[in-house]
């Protein structure tokens, strides 16, 4: 088959690889998986008969309880029947089920909503209308797609009458709370007023009428819209073409064209085809113009023509290799996330503006590493390129539905109230994230108990995002060191800004704090081969040292480094400053977070190749470090023999670890040794050694060198399916953190955070 036509910059796709894509392995792109265990005949009686007897009385007696004890408080329903396919028209309801299967993968994607395709082989609007209103038990949300107008208002009204839970179309609302978010922004950077700004939108199909009645709720003057379709101006009194849809909508206004209607027109709205607006028009609208040319797959005119024009225009379109995309992935997730958590029973306009307000306020904020990663490494700021969040922006999912249930909470269609929204942000992060998901409670606890962190090297651009972040998520007071001018300058240049509560700058050279810190390192390490001149170059040069003299001598509750130096170093530097703790041993302990799983893997870091009495001591450090991590710990002693099959001289040192730790009676299950396969796999554990005293699947993993430790958690990290925090440093006597080299801000803010929570214990 012949080569997709591809647009420069956009990912290449041939029609061969899409096919393959929907066929290799299992076809389509969903699945069901039991989300309780069906290993025994008692979870199958709890499950089906007769167990299930129970829940189903519960419900008959209280309805609202299907939301505890089904899926139906998370579960949507993805309705077409094929009318208006993507831009390909009307191909029917089969030909639909591609796309809806695509719809249903973003909601999980992106925020973690079930969903499931329908498509109902039917054009006529009451038997579709019929078809899907008694569905309502099974949802808890109806996204109707690709239906075309005007059937598809008449389906979404009737229905939203009919049922008592939320029904959105896509194509419409969708476009149109994206579209509105952009043009909140657009005004802002050109001083425009929603009240005063003359608009004019072309194309007068679903996702067009949504657009001009969205942004009439929002404050919009209607006499200063005109509506156009392929027959020009929508006016009073117009005939021809027209239908209660347009009529709404039609203008009074002598102007009968599109070219007429766009002179000195603020703001056009493109939702028709590709060319229809032509280098007159364009040049003919307001000085600033605001140009959103929507058509899929060809926007009306592109940012390349329209900058032969003029220079001073702001500019969006549909497609993801301009700036500026009006995705709906943007919004229909989240916006159905926040609907079905206070369990509305409509989407109505509030939430679409709430929806729209949040996505134009999050593009105002600073873009983390993650956000950058999108842009192939350009970091986007606000401004005439940046109107409009991109959707892998990993703060979509904690900020849209938490506007959305607000606002379906305050105007009244909700049927569950959530008091602490700050809360649900947070709980709604860990769904997607699930570092977010195990670092919650040490986030909560930070904030409660506020410390401050030094961020050591301050002069590079992500350590500076990483404080801000820090200190924005009201985790403490980020303290940054380094040179005042550079680091004023790279934020100036980044767009960060400084100048707020809880953020200090640290200069090294000229803190009044110099000489305490020479004093302190050189009564340290004057035995240790260091002359004074040596120790005052480290102070006045080095900012780890800096940094972890702070932490020693009270300055800061902990300090975060290592992002332009590697592990080793970093740690000699804080080691020369900082002891271990009395009693524990300096290790690195990595988390592994897979598959539902927190594993803890020590020593990643420090101990080449430790001596039996030295794994006996990592087991515990470890184990210590799973606890503060709200873990039990169930140590395994790895090694590549099990119980003594094939015994070798590494294995022999962790069996005296084994019975070192015996001796000690230690306050944790731990065994070995054993393989990685026999502690992670409980089955295989109980069938072929029974008298393994492990009373679960091992969540701590001692390694018996570092290259085995440090060659497995990378490997994992690599392969995917897996997420690597650390190594965690723990033993030290002050808190310090060290992240890897080249760390993403968000990253950093982590080990900060994890760095302030040791500094609490």
């Amino acid at each position: 088959m012949a080569a997709d036509k591809t647009p420069k910059g956009r990912a290449s796709v041939t029609d061969r690889e899409a096919l393959d894509f929907h066929a290799n392995g299992r076809p389509g792109k969903l699945e069901i998986t039991p989300t309780k265990p069906m290993a025994t005949q008692r979870d199958l009686s709890l499950a089906y008969s007769p167990g299930v007897a129970v829940p189903v009385k519960a419900i008959a007696a209280d309805p609202a309880t299907a939301y505890d004890y089904t899926t139906r408080g998370n579960m949507v329903a993805v309705i077409s029947n094929g009318t208006a396919i993507l831009g390909l028209g009307n191909l029917g309801a089969l030909a639909s089920k591609p796309v809806m299967e695509g719809k249903s993968v973003l909601f999980k994607r992106f925020a973690d909503v079930d969903s499931i395709d329908l498509e109902v082989d039917t054009e006529n609007v009451d038997e579709f209308i019929n078809c899907v209103r008694y569905l309502g038990p099974s949802f808890g949300g109806i996204n109707l797609e690709d239906i075309k107008a005007p059937e598809c208002f008449i389906i979404e009204s009737r229905l939203r009458e009919l049922m008592d839970i939320p029904v959105f179309h896509d194509d419409q609302h969708g476009t149109a709370i994206i579209a509105a978010a952009g043009l909140i922004n657009a005004l802002e950077l050109t001083g425009r007023d929603l009240k005063t700004t003359k608009l004019v939108c072309n194309g007068a199909g679903a996702a067009a009428i949504a657009c001009i009645e969205l942004i009439k709720a929002m404050g919009f003057n209607p006499e200063n819209i005109i509506l156009c379709d392929t027959k020009g101006v929508i006016y009073q009194g117009r005939t021809e073409g027209m239908n209660q849809w347009k009529s709404a909508h039609a203008a009074k206004t002598d102007r009968r064209s599109l070219e007429e209607a766009m002179k000195g027109a603020d703001v056009v709205f493109g939702l028709s085809q590709k060319g229809a607006f032509t280098d007159e028009m364009i040049r003919s609208m307001a000085d600033q113009p605001i140009i959103f040319a929507m058509a899929n797959p060809d926007p009306e005119i592109t940012p390349e023509e329209v900058a032969q024009i003029r220079d001073d225009a702001i500019m969006a379109t549909g497609r993801s290799d301009y700036p500026n995309q009006v995705n709906n992935v943007l919004g229909f997730p989240y916006i159905f996330r926040g609907a079905l958590d206070v369990r509305a029973v409509q989407i109505n306009d509030a939430m679409k503006i709430a929806a729209a307000q949040a996505l134009a306020d999050l593009a105002r904020e600073d873009v983390p590493d993650d956000v950058a990663a999108a842009y192939q490494g350009v970091r986007p700021r606000f401004g005439p390129q940046y109107i409009i969040p991109v959707p892998f922006d990993p703060r979509l999912i904690s900020a849209i539905p938490v506007a959305v249930a607000k606002a379906a909470m305050d105007s009244g269609v909700a049927r569950r109230d959530i008091t602490d929204l700050a809360l649900y942000g947070r709980q709604l992060s860990a769904r997607i994230d699930p570092i977010a998901a195990n670092t919650q409670d040490i986030f909560e606890r930070v904030r409660q108990y506020q410390k401050r962190v030094v961020f050591a090297e301050a002069e590079e651009e992500q350590v500076m995002r990483a404080a801000v972040a820090y200190m924005a998520q009201g985790l403490g007071t980020a303290i940054l060191l380094g040179r005042d001018d550079v680091i004023r300058a790279t934020a100036e240049k980044a767009g960060i800004e400084l100048d707020r509560p809880g953020i200090e700058i640290v200069n090294a050279r000229i803190s009044t704090r110099v000489e305490a810190y020479i004093d302190y390192l050189y009564e340290r390490l004057q035995r240790e081969g260091y002359l004074l001149r040596d120790v005052q170059r480290l102070i006045h040069n080095d900012r780890n040292h800096f940094a972890a003299c702070m932490v020693a001598l009270g300055d800061a509750d902990a300090m975060v480094t290592g992002t332009t130096r590697n592990y080793a170093t970093a740690l000699a530097d804080v080691r020369r400053c900082i002891d271990a703790k009395p009693g524990h041993k300096v290790i690195g302990v990595s988390m592994i977070l897979a598959r539902g799983r927190t594993v803890f893997v020590a020593d990643t870091a420090v101990h080449d190749m430790p001596t039996a009495d030295d794994l006996a001591e990592i087991a515990i450090e470890a184990a210590r470090l799973a606890k503060r991590m709200g873990h039990e710990p169930r140590v395994a002693m790895l090694a590549y023999s099990t119980f003594g099959q094939p015994i070798g001289e590494r294995s022999e040192r962790v069996r005296e670890a084994v019975k070192i730790l015996d001796g000690q009676r230690v306050d944790f299950e731990y065994d070995g040794e054993m393989g990685a396969d026999v502690a992670l796999n409980l089955e295989r554990m109980q069938q072929q050694y029974p008298f393994c005293r492990l009373s679960g699947t091992a969540n701590v993993l001692v390694m018996p060198a570092i290259h085995s430790a440090a060659i497995s958690t990378r490997m994992l990290q690599e392969l995917g399916g897996s997420t690597v925090i650390g190594p965690l440093l723990v033993g030290l006597d002050k808190s310090v953190q060290i992240a890897p080299m080249g760390a993403k801000d968000s990253d950093i803010v982590n080990m900060a955070a994890i760095a302030a929570y040791n500094a609490g214990m």
